[in-house]
């Protein structure tokens, strides 16, 4: 395969949340690609769309939420893909396949992983460990359940879990957090999936185990050639790990380039404010960082015109309020979302 050929292609993907209340555009018009072998981190305030935007593609989108336009084009590695015959035959659109279905289950959990936010509540309190990725490797590998166990050590290994025929019978209330969360990855790699979407993997973990985490991942990345989709709120987990980043905000995308790009130099108002935010070794003491004026807004009372104009210091009267912007490339790396680099023809 082409390494720059997508195996993921998000294209105005919309997810909405039709409630008695009204609809709540979850995930309104974003787009993205990610290509083998990348880290894409996707980032942004909590409630900014990131999680449903990644449930999305896993089609694990909770009732009353559903995908309401857009296409997600996977790199299926079916029957057509196996001996590399035909450009695109191969690929397949995720949005129409029924959720439940045979062919999206053999996507989910072996082609495209996830490693969840929190470990603990993924992971059955009355399963062992290794009864979970036995049943996972079972489903999707078709070998027996003695092969299926050895992977599961094998898995657990990798991952830096010390005596892992041991951790294999334990339950996971009986492990620290640090090694729910390399259990976690063991379960999510079982498979060798081609794609890993991590969601907020390091938040609940101390800084020493967090860093762990991430060497982890990339050295795991590395190895098996992995695409990684890394969801997270922290910029400066992003920095550490991603190529490419995809800055979100209110269910859109503001800014999209590679990581270089984006903390060197920051195009839309809202990434400029985000990295404005996080501390560094020049901070002064005893002084107070930077903030963004205001809250994302209440999805049910979203604002007119560009979603961040209340909050932005570079708000146009008359323009910003009016007109949608929508993304579009500013040099041959960046997409913006902004009128300050487009004129007002946006979406109404």
């Amino acid at each position: 395969m082409n390494r720059t050929t997508p195996i993921l292609s998000v294209r105005n993907l919309k997810t909405y949340f039709l409630l008695d209340e009204g609809t709540v555009r979850a995930v309104d018009g974003v787009s993205f690609d990610v290509v083998p072998g990348q880290v894409v981190g996707i980032v942004g305030e909590s409630g900014c769309g990131k999680s449903v935007t990644i449930k999305s593609v896993l089609r694990i989108v909770e009732e009353p939420g559903r995908i309401v336009e857009g296409e997600i084009y996977f790199r299926h590695q079916g029957q057509n893909g196996r001996d590399g015959s035909g450009a695109n035959e191969d690929f397949v659109d995720l949005v129409p396949l029924d959720a439940h279905g045979k062919r999206m289950r053999s996507v989910r959990g072996a082609e495209i992983a996830l490693i969840p936010q929190e470990p603990m509540a993924a992971f059955s309190p009355v399963h062992t460990i290794g009864d979970q990725l036995v049943e996972a490797i079972l489903l999707h590998q078709g070998v027996s359940a003695g092969e299926a166990r050895q992977r599961a050590v094998e898995r657990l290994h990798e991952v830096g879990v010390p005596s892992p025929e041991e951790c294999v019978n334990a339950y996971s209330w009986e492990l620290s957090g640090g090694l729910r969360q390399r259990a976690m990855i063991a379960m999510a790699l079982s498979c060798n999936p081609r794609l890993l979407i991590a969601d907020e993997p390091t938040t609940a973990i101390d800084v020493t185990t967090q860093a762990q985490i991430l060497r982890l991942l990339r050295s795991l990345q590395q190895q098996h050639n992995m695409a990684i989709i890394f969801i997270t709120h922290d910029l400066g987990v992003i920095a550490q790990i991603a190529d490419y980043v995809v800055v979100m905000y209110l269910g859109r995308v503001m800014e999209t380039g590679p990581v270089d790009d984006i903390f060197h130099d920051p195009q839309h108002p809202y990434t400029k404010a985000l990295l404005k935010s996080i501390p560094s070794v020049q901070s002064e003491s005893q002084k107070f960082l930077p903030t963004i004026e205001g809250s994302i807004p209440h999805p049910f009372n979203r604002p007119s015109g560009c979603s961040f104009h209340p909050r932005c210091v570079e708000f146009m009267p008359d323009v910003c309020n009016r007109r949608t912007p929508i993304p579009q490339p500013i040099n041959d790396r960046q997409s913006v979302s902004c009128f300050l680099y487009h004129d007002a023809a946006g979406e109404d």
